[in-house]
């Protein structure tokens, strides 16, 4: 491994390596994909803990007799401490090592459970979900983290989107699965059976986790072994924040994850009362929009790294394709309740959703691109924290419509346009504001480390030697 002790051509005193002379070997690379897919089963689990309400919804309200702004109340309760740990997980990460955080993060899901199997009452669901949504705040962003810790900038389109499909997973595997649970066993079978899961990637996990090569922690320990200890500038969050890509990108965020929040726990709900499917096909239908949400992910991260190495622009590959998508699926759900037919409105929420959620990866590394490598996980958890904020208002919003119509139809639909339409402001907002290139140079202005050319510098940083895995 060659070394380069002393300043580099940035001013900064961090240690270089070019992934040139060093290039990363393949059994580095079998590593960093086997660590994504793992994280990607975590981000499933993240996920099925979130929509085990929708499918517990009915089942839990005639046991309960809970209303639907109930049930809302409990979708939406689940993330007042969920922003909150999100903004502080990612100033945490930037700190301890990405491995250990996530093992914390899953053993907490599993622990919130105990309190509804142990009394199974409104009140204690209210405890376990904010506990629950406290744990799992931080867990979008610092799973994209943990996996971009394994892979230069310029290809990390595809990994985060492999990552962020855990999300369409859960739906498509858990949700079906815990459907079944549910039916044979009751509600609190749902609960017990993500606390079983949780509890068990989280031993995986402990045996195989690793940090990155690219990972900020693995440079500075390779720093300290240099013998270079010299201190880097750090970019006040606030400055970052301050950047229309950043802020643009919270506001087109923060409309489509208003949307997944009601997805997560009302889609069954629509499905049965507002459609007339029956309770196991609602579980089943719930699946749908998280398979072209997964493909869509997969496909537009795929071809936008393609054009990334082809040097288009990262305002056109990232930005301007999540501006359309997002303008998509705003027009797919603003059209709803002037459908008559079921099988239409399903399509209109399958298709919405499957194109807007592609935004995630696009947006998350957009936003790693104007931050500094070092500050990558807090950057994105402030990020993520601020959009997600939408969760706490779109769930019970919806519950008080269904209750409020005069039949529950009307209630689900009227939601499904407000969303559209927000959709379709925040598409706009962001083919406005969201130039990457354009503000790494404003950063690169407050920090020389962070060149204005995009990323060939911190990749040089942070390169791994060949067939480096980085113990953890």
């Amino acid at each position: 491994m060659t070394v380069t002790n002393g300043p580099n051509r940035a001013g900064s005193s961090e240690v270089e390596m070019t992934e040139a002379t060093h290039p990363v070997g393949a059994r580095t690379a079998r590593t960093a994909w086997s660590i994504t897919f793992l994280v990607m089963i975590l981000q499933t689990v993240n996920f099925a803990d979130k929509a085990v309400l929708g499918i517990v919804a009915r089942p839990l309200s005639e046991d309960l007799g809970l209303s639907n702004a109930d049930i809302g109340l409990l979708g939406s309760l689940f993330y007042v401490l969920f922003v909150v740990t999100g903004l502080l997980g990612g100033f945490i990460a930037d700190r301890v090592k990405i491995v250990w955080v996530l093992l914390a993060m899953a053993l907490l899901w599993s622990l919130v459970q105990i309190p509804i199997l142990l009394v199974g009452t409104f009140g204690a669901l209210i405890i376990s979900r904010v506990l629950l949504g406290a744990a799992e705040g931080p867990a979008s962003s610092l799973s994209n983290v943990a996996v971009f810790g394994w892979f230069p900038k310029s290809k990390r389109g595809l990994p985060s989107a492999v990552v962020t499909s855990g999300t369409s997973l859960a739906k498509i595997l858990m949700a079906p699965a815990l459907t079944l649970v549910v039916a044979a066993y009751g509600w609190k079978a749902a609960f017990f059976t993500m606390m079983v899961v949780g509890a068990v990637w989280a031993a995986v996990w402990l045996v195989v986790g690793k940090d990155g090569p690219y990972s900020v922690h693995t440079a500075r320990e390779r720093a300290k072994l240099s013998g270079d200890t010299g201190r880097v500038k750090r970019v006040s969050i606030l400055e970052i924040a301050a950047l229309p890509t950043f802020w643009g990108g919270v506001l087109g965020m923060f409309a489509i994850y208003g949307m997944v929040a009601v997805i997560l726990t009302w889609l069954p709900s629509y499905f049965e009362q507002g459609l007339g499917y029956s309770r196991v096909n609602s579980g089943f239908l719930f699946a749908l929009p998280s398979v072209t949400g997964m493909a869509a992910m997969l496909l537009g991260s795929f071809v936008t790294d393609r054009l990334a190495g082809r040097g288009t622009t990262v305002r056109v590959s990232r930005g301007l394709v999540s501006a359309v998508a997002l303008l998509l699926c705003g027009a797919c759900l603003a059209v709803i309740p002037f459908v008559t037919s079921s099988w239409i409105a399903v399509v209109l929420v399958v298709t919405g959703y499957g194109v807007g959620v592609a935004t995630f990866p696009l947006m998350f590394v957009a936003v790693s691109h104007i931050s500094p490598e070092r500050q990558v996980a807090s950057t994105l958890g402030v990020f993520v924290a601020l959009f997600q904020t939408s969760g706490i208002l779109a769930p019970w919003l919806t519950g008080y419509l269904v209750d409020a119509a005069q039949n529950p139809v009307d209630g689900y639909t009227t939601a499904f346009q407000i969303f559209g339409v927000v959709a379709i402001v925040g598409a706009v907002v962001m083919f406005l504001t969201v130039d990457p290139e354009r503000d790494r140079a404003r950063v690169a202005a407050i920090d020389p480390l962070t060149n204005a050319d995009g990323a060939a510098e911190d990749e040089e940083l942070y390169a791994a030697p060949r067939g480096d895995d980085s113990a953890r």
